[in-house]
Parts: structure tokens; C-alpha cells; sequence
């Protein structure tokens, strides 16, 4: 059997209509097929690889980390200096109260890792999610997912886990001195690309900040310079109390964090010792990358050009058949009628060379989250074939 007989018979799916290419390699903003075609990749991994596939950078720090140690020892025990490293460099670039980070293996898993630090920390029960939210697949963060659709056959779930809904003023209500957290989405992904009102989120901090629930933004799409700062919440002039990050974290390797102030880390030390607890979170390989990608974003310059970027895709996508285009930096999404339609649009651009996707709760948007080197001629390049297979519908 070939690789392809071989991946639909003995590796686990995900649904019953994988796309079943066959990479054989990547590199910058393409990916190579084993039938010799070549993919624009319109989607990092879906906010995975910021600064491309395999970046010269992050190559060589996989390679030397990988031969000078790997797995050690569980985590926390032993001073790695890919991990110190990397901790250092992350709190160098955030606010002064999230100077404590948790490495854990993806963003589903800094999920779990937040809402225990929220229950442990505040001693309450309860934790608020958001309607069309997503935040992994993991028991604790399906819980805490916004679509009863993702739910339902999982159930029961986590007790005192329930959802309000964004931009609602009177849900805030709901924000008691039960809470310990309410976790939220700095720009909500899976639901199409929705932002805060500013005006909503203000209230939202001081609504936490009045019952001593902590409040927790997800930028694990969202964070790492896809929306045209550093962090998304930059933009709103608040800081959470706890961040999860994860997919762009690694620079194309498995990586996710909580990072909260280390007052309210240490509660994880004791009652009980070893409160939170992980083999392979915080790999050194993997931290390696991270640090490698994350200073290779910074110096490259690329997240001040994000907004031009955003700017000629919107200029440039314009169809009848595009009802309108959301977006926060290069985090976009394009809703047209169905999905139905959407998936022709999809399926049309791969068969002509470039890769895109659909959302988990907006499945009538069309996904676009390029690596953030994309260039302006790769942009013009990728809206004239999504025009063209709008003009086959």
C-alpha cells in the first residue's frame, strides 16, 4: 500500500473526508506534495508557523539542542537553559504581573493548566466560558467550549462550567464571588474572527477585578504578532491576569504556556506539592525553537507589516459573492453564502495550488491566516485565485 492507503487505514481520524495530501517537504510560505505540486500555504497551520516552515533559525536550534540533551527529567525539577531562556524572553515581553510561565505541550494543555491555577489560587468553583468559544479538545477545555454541537457527546463534563455571551453587557452579571476565572478569547478564532468592543472589554476587567475572579485571555491564535501587535490585548490597554499561549509559541514545534504573576503560580507548590504536573511540557527541543522563531519574529519586522497586509486583502476581496470580510491583522475571515459554498471555494484553491480552511463555528468562512512573511505579491496571488473560484459558483 501506498503512504496515503496507508494514513486513511492506521493513523486515527478526525473525520471522514480527510484532505489526504501527502507533503514531502516545506519551506518559507510553501508546501511541497509528493505529486510534485506545490501549495501556498494561506494558513500556518493554522496559526501555528508565523515565520514560515522551516526558518533557517529555528532549524539550527533544533538541531544543536537536539544533540546536546533532550528529555531529562519531568518538569520543574532540573534547570534547562532552553526553558529558563525562553521563560526570560517571553516575560521580557509582557506586562509586569505575567512574569511566572508554565510550559506545557500545546495550547489545550496551558488551557487545563490555567483554569486549575484560577480554582487553586481564588478557592471557587466556577469558571465562565463564551458562546462560539474555543479553547482545545481536552476534557477541561471542552467544557469550556461555546458549541453544544462539540459537547454534547462528551457529556457530563466539568461541573460549574457554563458560558455568557460576548459583548453583552448584562452577562457580566453572571461574574460572581463564585467565579474563580472567566476565560476568554483576546479575538474569538473558531467563530469566524469576532473582536471585542472595547468599551465591553473594560467592563469585563472591571467586573472581574470587583468579584476577585481572575480573568483569563486565550491568545493562543490570536497572540505572537497576528494581529498586528505583539499580543492582542495590547490593543484594548488591559492586562489579564492570566495568558495562555500556544500554536506560533514553538515555531512549528509542540509548545504551550499559562503565564500568570508568580504570587499566583506558587499556590501550585504546595496543598498539594507538585500541583500541576507534566513529562514533556516545556521540552528543551521545543523550547529551543520557541526562543529561536520568537527572536526571529521580533527582529524581522514583520508584525509592523501586518496592517498594510491586512489592508490589501481587504481592498482586494471584493466579490458579490463575499457578504463581508472580518478581521484582526492576519487572522481573517471571509463569509460567503453557505458552506457549501465555502467548501467549492476551498477545494478549488487547492486543486490550483494554495491551501485554505474553514472554521470549526463559522463554517460559511473561508479561513486566512498566512505565515506573517507573506508578501504583498503572495497576497495579490492568493486573492486573485480566491476571486477566481468565487467566479465558479
Amino acid at each position: 500500500m501506498n503512504n496515503r492507503q496507508l494514513f486513511l487505514r492506521h493513523v486515527a481520524q478526525t473525520s471522514d473526508a480527510p484532505l489526504a495530501l501527502e507533503i514531502t517537504h516545506a519551506a518559507g510560505m510553501y508546501m511541497y506534495q509528493a505529486n510534485g505540486k506545490r501549495l501556498l500555504d494561506l494558513i500556518a497551520g493554522i496559526s501555528v508557523c508565523n515565520m514560515g516552515h522551516c526558518h533557517p533559525a529555528v532549524v539550527k536550534a533544533i538541531q544543536e539542542q537536539a544533540a546536546t540533551y533532550m528529555h531529562l527529567l519531568v518538569y520543574g525539577e532540573l534547570v534547562q537553559s532552553p526553558q529558563v531562556a525562553y521563560a526570560y524572553t517571553l516575560t521580557q515581553h509582557l506586562p509586569a504581573t505575567l512574569n511566572s510561565v508554565y510550559f506545557t505541550n500545546s495550547g489545550a494543555e496551558a488551557t487545563e493548566g490555567a483554569m486549575k491555577l484560577a480554582k487553586r489560587y481564588t478557592g471557587r468553583p466556577e469558571i465562565i466560558g463564551f458562546e462560539n468559544a474555543y479553547h482545545g479538545s481536552t476534557q477541561g477545555a471542552l467544557s469550556l467550549i461555546g458549541e453544544e454541537s462539540m459537547r454534547a457527546a462528551y457529556r457530563p463534563l466539568l461541573p460549574e462550567t457554563r458560558h455568557i455571551r460576548q459583548n453583552n453587557m448584562d452577562d457580566l452579571l453572571q461574574i460572581t464571588a463564585r467565579t474563580a476565572a472567566v476565560m476568554l478569547e483576546t479575538v474569538m478564532g473558531e467563530a469566524g474572527v469576532r473582536k471585542p468592543d472595547a468599551a465591553w472589554l473594560q467592563a469585563l476587567r472591571a467586573r472581574c477585578t470587583e468579584t476577585g475572579a481572575l480573568l483569563i485571555f486565550d491568545e493562543n491564535q490570536c497572540g505572537l504578532g497576528r494581529t498586528g501587535t505583539l499580543w492582542a490585548f495590547e490593543q484594548y490597554g488591559i492586562v489579564p491576569d492570566i495568558v495562555t499561549l500556544g500554536k506560533a509559541l514553538g515555531g512549528g514545534m509542540p509548545l504551550g504556556a499559562f503565564v500568570a504573576d508568580r504570587e499566583v503560580m506558587w499556590v501550585l507548590t504546595h496543598n498539594p506539592v507538585l500541583g500541576h504536573i507534566t513529562t514533556f511540557g516545556g521540552h528543551p527541543v521545543s523550547c529551543a525553537a520557541g526562543l529561536a522563531g520568537f527572536e526571529a519574529l521580533l527582529s524581522s519586522g514583520v508584525i509592523g507589516e501586518v496592517a498594510q497586509k491586512e489592508r490589501l486583502f481587504h481592498h482586494l476581496l471584493r466579490h458579490p459573492r463575499i457578504k463581508t470580510v472580518r478581521s484582526a491583522g492576519l487572522m481573517m475571515a471571509v463569509q460567503l453564502d453557505d458552506f457549501p459554498a465555502n467548501k467549492k471555494v476551498i477545494d478549488y484553491c487547492i486543486e490550483k495550488g494554495m491551501l485554505t480552511d474553514w472554521f470549526l463555528f463559522a463554517a460559511d468562512c473561508l479561513r486566512i491566516a498566512p505565515p506573517l512573511i507573506i508578501s504583498e505579491a503572495e497576497v495579490k496571488t492568493a486573492c486573485a485565485l480566491i476571486l477566481e473560484a468565487l467566479d465558479t459558483l
